[in-house]
């Protein structure tokens, strides 16, 4: 678990907690980078619950002081590894079922990494005991159901889209079913792949044709 191994040394020299150090200078986005590929590294090494910030900190060339002035602790920032690219929507393409699909592969992708497959089943158990830092994750999602449902309004102007759809709702519907295969198949296809070809395309038609004659 130790040594710099594969992560570029950054060291922190800020003195303050949050975004600008003491002085006022920004936070160095060097470090973050360096600490979030080295937490990448271990969880798949080493796994979620054997994963620790100084092991962290040792990889990435930092301290553990610098990590705590970034996140709250090991659950919030191995949130940040998983989940942070997924905080934004695909930009749109202008029609509802294409950018639906869109994000159907967003999320197959996401949970079929070997980062988000090592990290997850722990991230819930801290996220379930934890309502507070369950709370600072959610919070994160924010601009992406305000987003989604902006593309929802002009998607039932179009007409594509009932005027009752939930964006919460089809958000949990997606990353939940993605999720869900995932934790349910550990071991992949035949060929070690997470999602078939299809899964896709059959998730889309599900979602936009539902199961009713």
């Amino acid at each position: 678990m130790g040594g710099s191994r594969g992560v570029a040394p950054a060291r922190d020299t800020h003195g303050g907690v949050g975004p600008e150090g003491a002085a006022g200078r920004p936070r160095d986005a060097r470090i973050d980078s360096a600490v979030l590929a080295a937490a990448g590294e271990l969880v798949v090494e080493a796994g979620y619950q054997k994963l620790s910030l100084a092991a962290i900190a040792e990889r990435a060339g930092t301290t553990k002081t610098a990590l705590y002035r970034r996140w709250s602790g090991k659950a919030e920032l191995v949130h940040d590894l998983v989940f942070a690219h997924m905080t934004r929507l695909p930009p749109s393409s202008g029609e509802a079922a294409s950018d639906l699909r869109t994000m159907i592969v967003a999320a197959c992708e996401l949970f079929a990494s070997p980062v988000t497959r090592a990290a997850l089943p722990g991230l819930i158990a801290d996220m379930s005991a934890d309502p507070e830092l369950a709370r600072r994750v959610h919070a994160g999602f924010a601009g992406v159901f305000d987003a989604l449902r902006e593309r929802l309004v002009v998607a039932v102007e179009r007409g594509e889209v009932r005027g009752d759809a939930d964006p919460d709702r089809l958000i949990e519907i997606i990353g939940g079913s993605a999720m869900l295969h995932v934790l349910m198949r550990r071991g992949g296809n035949a060929d070690g792949a997470m999602f078939d070809e299809n899964w896709a395309d059959r998730l889309a038609a599900l979602v936009l044709h539902g199961v009713m004659r």
